[in-house]
């Protein structure tokens, strides 16, 4: 419902996970019983879990890992690991900086050129571990990219950037036609980021596998500081997700939703796929694997402009190891830990035996979830206030 935010300015409710809970039915379910699996274009994964195209959370390393462990990691290519071969060295100055060093110092980073040949070696690299080769560019870099990542062997391809639509203005470039684009690949497309019911059912009638959803909603995206656009995760999914269910209506195909970012603990990714997600990206939460490439640290990655903050670097810090954080066990209670089994144990408290049942289930808007009863965590530290 519209109201007026002043004058002739209408505008809207819209809400987060913070303020929205999932209300059980009268059916439970075991959890091993549940089915989390999704498929993704050609792809079906054990798990609807991706690892951000982050330089913090991805290297070629961790994106074959999150493939053996049931996921995807999407390498970003216009990271370290396709300006710099030694990118390890990278990522120690990086770790090692002060908080005043911090900006200037990424600045400086990612004025390195990208090299063709580490973008086919690292791909290279992905599969030759046994991992799914994902890889992510933004628009303006897409044609150039797609092409040498098709040639050597890329299963996904990537297009992200902090804001995406169909109708991009320039007085300096024809803007990327993504319909065109999507038929040269030959490899699923996945297209993102966007908060919008129209925006989204426009991005999926070019042709695109998947839609990702979420405009400054990490935990190191500053978009909504720097840039004041964006709109809160739960919202943003049921609209794209109603896009989503319009688009196969009409037309039979069914073009997946990914919720990506705001999501730190596993309640987070079960309101996410209630909301209507069929799959989720996350990056904090697998920062903090041992296997990381980011040392404890996290940064963002979406904004190319050479004069602003690439996101705040924060400190995750280490918890344990990569299938510890997807598959468990657990050794903290904080939601942090073993993402896969909170999301069957959702689901079988739901009543839910699928992601499609889980998104059918009963959301309630719900401002007091994080707070009620909960005095002796938060004036303890413990669970829910870590």
């Amino acid at each position: 419902m519209d109201i007026s935010l002043g004058g002739n300015k209408k505008t809207r409710r819209v809400y987060g996970f913070d303020e929205i809970s999932l209300s059980p039915s009268i059916i439970t379910i075991n959890p091993e019983d549940t089915d989390i699996s999704v498929t993704i274009g050609k792809t079906n994964f054990e798990i609807p879990i991706i690892a951000s195209a982050m330089d913090g959370v991805v290297s070629p390393k961790t994106a074959a890992l999150m493939s053996n462990l049931g996921g995807l990691g999407v390498l970003n290519l216009q990271g370290i690991w396709t300006r710099y071969e030694n990118a390890e060295t990278i990522l120690d100055k990086i770790a090692a900086a002060t908080k005043e060093e911090y900006v200037s110092l990424m600045q400086k980073i990612y004025l390195e050129p990208i090299k063709d040949e580490l973008v086919e070696k690292r791909i290279k690299e992905i599969k030759k571990a046994g991992g799914i080769a994902a890889v992510s560019s933004i628009p303006q870099m897409a044609k150039k990219l797609g092409s040498i990542c098709k040639k050597s062997g890329a299963d996904i391809f990537v297009i992200q950037s902090t804001v995406i639509s169909t109708k991009h203005k320039s007085k300096d470039s024809a803007p990327l036609n993504l319909k065109e684009f999507c038929e040269m690949m030959d490899i699923p497309v996945w297209v993102g980021n966007c908060v919008t019911y129209e925006v989204a059912l426009t991005l999926m009638g070019t042709g695109v596998a998947a839609v990702l959803v979420g405009i400054g909603p990490g935990a190191a995206c500053t978009s909504r500081g720097v840039l004041g656009v964006g709109v809160p995760m739960a919202t943003s999914i049921a609209d794209c997700a109603a896009a989503r269910d319009s688009y196969y209506k009409e037309n039979g195909i069914y073009v997946p939703i990914i919720g990506d970012g705001g999501m730190a603990t596993g309640g987070d990714i079960c309101k996410a796929i209630a909301c209507g997600a069929d799959a989720v990206m996350i990056g904090s939460p697998i920062a903090k694997a041992e296997e990381a490439p980011g040392r404890g640290f996290h940064w963002g990655m979406a904004t190319p402009s050479p004069t602003l903050p690439r996101g705040s670097r924060i400190k995750v810090g280490t918890i344990g190891t990569l299938k510890e954080i997807l598959h468990g066990p657990a050794k903290f209670d904080d939601g942090s830990m073993n993402l896969s089994g909170a999301l069957r144990t959702s689901m079988g408290t739901l009543g839910a035996a699928t992601i499609k049942e889980m998104q059918q289930v009963q959301v309630v808007i719900a401002p007091s979830i994080l707070t009620e009863g909960k005095v002796y965590q938060k004036a303890q530290q413990l669970g829910m206030y870590k």
